[in-house]
């Protein structure tokens, strides 16, 4: 039962670290924005999708858990 514990309390904080960053992200400059995002618009339609700032996050993310993980 404590091996449980630790996990919902580690996946507690995680959802809350996410939370904070989406709360924050949109004060960012620039994030959501890059050159390589693709942004269509139409009339009722429009089509986001994020490919250079999926990179950036991914690539940030990797060395954050490359840096923990050698400890």
């Amino acid at each position: 039962m404590a091996d449980l514990g630790r996990l919902l309390i580690f996946l507690g904080l995680l959802l809350a670290l996410i939370g904070g960053v989406m709360l924050f992200a949109g004060k960012i400059p620039g994030l959501g924005r890059l050159p390589g995002d693709i942004l269509i618009q139409r009339r009722n339609v429009t089509f986001y999708f994020p490919i250079a700032t999926s990179l950036l996050i991914s690539i940030v993310l990797s060395l954050i858990f490359w840096l923990l993980s050698r400890r």
